[in-house]
């Protein structure tokens, strides 16, 4: 067992690089883990259409905590965000930007995978990490459970049902007053 500064140490690089996405490239981010970790991790960002990006904050201190632990930690835009290429697919097509994103992690590392996405990131990476057997376990940060937002040009109804069959540990957090997560 190594001790926490180790882990610090081992865990401080980070790597630029372009994973190949159904749509294209897919601009990414790597924060490398300990030599001896014990899974991999993808963090997913909230809605592109409103600003999210794998550099918001919540993503952000997500990779942190896992890379904490000594994960390897990927965060990638989806198509159309930051300088992954493609156009915005109302959270079909980014589904597949997650399988791609952990395809990825999985021949890079050959570890057992955890997923976790903020908001929009949670409600369609879950629908790819849920089914997928190398994912050992799933993580919604700010779940969209709630309903649609009456003034919003983009529909934004997200269904879960699936979960009923995922197995998988689970973790939700939600914030007291989230307004897409009740």
């Amino acid at each position: 067992m190594c001790n926490l500064e180790e882990v610090i140490s081992s865990t401080s690089s980070i790597r630029s690089l372009f994973l190949d996405g159904p749509a294209g490239r897919l601009e990414a981010l790597l924060n490398g883990g300990a030599e001896n970790a014990t899974h991999a991790a993808v963090v997913c960002h909230p809605h592109p259409l409103f600003g999210g990006t794998l550099h918001n904050k919540v993503v952000f201190h997500t990779m942190k905590a896992l890379n904490s632990f000594g994960f390897p930690v990927l965060r990638f835009n989806f198509r159309g965000a930051g300088l992954s290429q493609g156009e915005h697919d109302r959270g079909e097509g980014e589904v597949d930007d997650v399988r791609a994103a952990l395809d990825w992690l999985d021949s890079e590392f050959h570890l057992p995978l955890v997923f976790a996405g903020f908001s929009f990131g949670a409600a369609v990476g879950l629908r790819a990490a849920c089914p997928d057997a190398r994912v050992r376990a799933v993580i919604g940060v700010g779940t969209p459970v709630g309903p649609v937002v009456a003034d919003s040009q983009v529909p934004r109804a997200y269904e879960f049902a699936f979960l009923q069959e995922c197995s998988k540990p689970k973790l939700f957090v939600s914030g007291a007053r989230d307004q897409f997560g009740p």
